[in-house]
């Protein structure tokens, strides 16, 4: 097919180059004269061979398996786009799957065998620290200077990703990529109850208060009945909503310090409790264990505010869209977190800008080969024709845009190939890709959808913000099994919930006192002592918000949304 010979010549290029440089075996590859390009990619690397084996090189390396490859694509280690990586790419390749859900489970079985791939895709922390710990991983800074082009270009462009794929022996592990930075968590309010009651946005947890009790209390729907709530509270909101007045037994607070904070836990545990007792939300919030009837309520109108964990796109395209068609009348703005009585106003979860997402396994024999791939796989050729599928099959370009020809056609044989992407960045791709992209702006619903967008983001991504922690989730010291141990065996959430629901009969005061002797004699000291040594002796050179801020900052996002924008006005 002539799109795929096409791709095939844009990338022999660059496979060109990594074959020279590696056959060299020298310290410095990016000093090699590359290769002609032109021709297929695939026969190009085909052509050339490891140094060390004189062939070209074969690796094993896993996938994720979330059975969601069409039956009539094959397997995911059997596919139209393995047998594409295999044509184009510089090395063989075995794909082992991976169960998306117990990956570790499945990791620990092949490592035990003695049958781990040699490069292995996992984006949980919790998976890879105890394979590091045990020895099972393969250091990768040699490889990257010996080997690598693409990738090693990468990494001095962008250092984060080195301290970030650093361990705490203080040598590189992992390989990852850079992502856009954009909110994870929102705060959605109902614009046009706001407006009926004559309220103005609230800013701090007494305005929310406020607010809340109104849209309670004061009919905002006109039904005449007192069937409204003022905030959603399960499942996802409840995570929201802790996130919004961060406490817990110990944690990273805005002066640098992990300590104690059982008093802002307290303040939390006291203002979820004043709601519940006062009927503003959901009695039965605790039984909505997947938040589907919080989400029920949003959606017919019966919620005023509503905190979730959303990827906004779909979010304004599915529960917003079905709030429109159930009151057509109802409108939303995103609002920020509230000041919080210690006068900090926190920003929500970031996506991980820097994401950490492939190991090599310490046995692997070719590591030349596994570079190869790395680059192969981290290069804008791949990364643009695994997102967008091949040009005149699956996309045409228009004024320098991809635009999907049959939407059923990609999502049936594009869409299913995302974990091959695990290396891929958002900016190799994002070039093709509107900023505006997934909202169609001649649609009045879905550009309602893009002025909210727009909205979200720069409500959220504010560099004046305060992240509720040391740093991004993935990126945080992970303890080791004995202090892991002491901390997985203290269960005090039974305390905070009782409390919530209890009335006078089991107070806040009284659940924080219970939570705090049983943390003693679980010995959870030692646990906010492995924090503060961390902190004191490792956390220099560790990835944290401030770098996750900084890297927002660069990428500017709201900026590039406010100049795509000029151009479709």
């Amino acid at each position: 097919m002539k799109a795929k010979k096409t791709l095939a010549a844009l990338l022999a290029g660059l496979l060109a180059v990594s074959v020279c440089a590696c056959s060299s075996g020298s310290d410095s590859p990016s000093s090699q004269p590359a290769a002609s390009s032109g021709g297929n990619a695939g026969a190009a690397a085909s052509s050339e061979a490891p140094a060390s084996s004189g062939k070209r090189g074969k690796i094993s390396v896993t996938v994720y398996d979330r059975g969601n490859v069409p039956t009539s694509e094959g397997t995911i280690e059997n596919n139209r786009w393995t047998k594409w990586i295999n044509e184009n790419g510089p090395v063989d390749v075995e794909f082992v799957a991976i169960p998306r859900t117990g990956s570790g489970d499945k990791l620990n079985v092949l490592f035990a065998s003695g049958d781990a791939p040699d490069l292995i895709f996992e984006y949980a922390p919790t998976v890879k620290t105890p394979l590091y710990q045990q020895k099972q991983l393969m250091p990768i800074k040699d490889m990257i200077e010996n080997y690598s082009t693409t990738y090693k270009a990468l990494m001095e462009k962008y250092p984060d990703l080195e301290k970030a794929g650093t361990m705490d022996d203080g040598q590189l592990y992992q390989f990852g990529r850079i992502q856009r930075i954009i909110p994870k968590r929102c705060v959605a309010i109902r614009k046009d109850w706001l407006e009926k009651l004559n309220l103005e946005a609230p800013k701090t947890l007494d305005d929310y208060y406020n607010v809340m009790k109104a849209f309670v209390t004061q009919d905002p729907d006109g039904n005449g009945q007192d069937d409204t709530y003022g905030m959603a509270i399960s499942y996802r909101a409840s995570e929201t909503f802790d996130q919004m007045i961060p406490g817990w037994e110990i944690g990273y607070t805005e002066d640098g310090q992990w300590q104690y904070t059982w008093d802002r836990l307290q303040t939390r545990l006291e203002f979820k409790k004043k709601l519940y007792d006062e009927n503003i939300i959901d009695k039965e919030f605790m039984t909505d264990k997947n938040g589907a009837r919080a989400t029920q309520d949003f959606v017919t109108g019966k919620t005023g505010i509503y905190p979730w964990l959303v990827t906004f796109e779909q979010f304004l395209k599915t529960e917003y869209k079905t709030l429109k068609e159930n009151v057509p009348e109802a409108e939303i703005m995103f609002i920020p977190y509230p000041e919080t009585p210690w006068g900090v106003t926190y920003i929500p979860t970031l996506q991980n800008p820097v994401q950490m997402t492939a190991v090599v396994n310490a046995a692997c024999k070719d590591p030349e080969s596994v570079m190869k791939y790395v680059d192969f796989v981290s290069s804008k050729e791949f990364a643009q024709t695994l997102k967008y599928g091949f040009e005149g099959e699956h996309y045409n370009l228009v004024d320098g845009k991809a635009v999907t020809i049959n939407q059923d056609q990609y999502n049936n044989e594009v869409a299913y190939n995302i974990d091959f992407q695990m290396l891929t960045y958002d900016a190799d791709w994002l070039d093709l890709q509107p900023a505006f992209a997934g909202f169609k702006l001649d649609d009045p619903f879905e550009k309602e959808g893009w002025e909210l967008y727009k909205q979200a983001m720069n409500t959220y991504l504010d560099p004046n913000g305060v992240y509720a922690d040391f740093t991004i989730s993935e990126h945080m010291p992970q303890l080791p099994k004995d202090v892991q141990d002491i901390r997985s065996n203290i269960s005090l959430s039974d305390f905070y919930d009782k409390a919530v629901v209890s009335g006078n009969e089991y107070t806040v005061e009284q659940a924080i006192s219970d939570a705090k002797a049983a943390w003693e004699k679980g010995g959870g000291d030692q646990v906010l002592q492995w924090y503060q040594n961390w902190l004191e002796n490792e956390s220099a050179n560790a990835f944290s918000a401030k770098d996750a801020i900084a890297l927002m900052v660069d990428q500017n996002y709201v900026g590039q949304l406010a100049a795509e924008d000029q151009k479709v006005q």
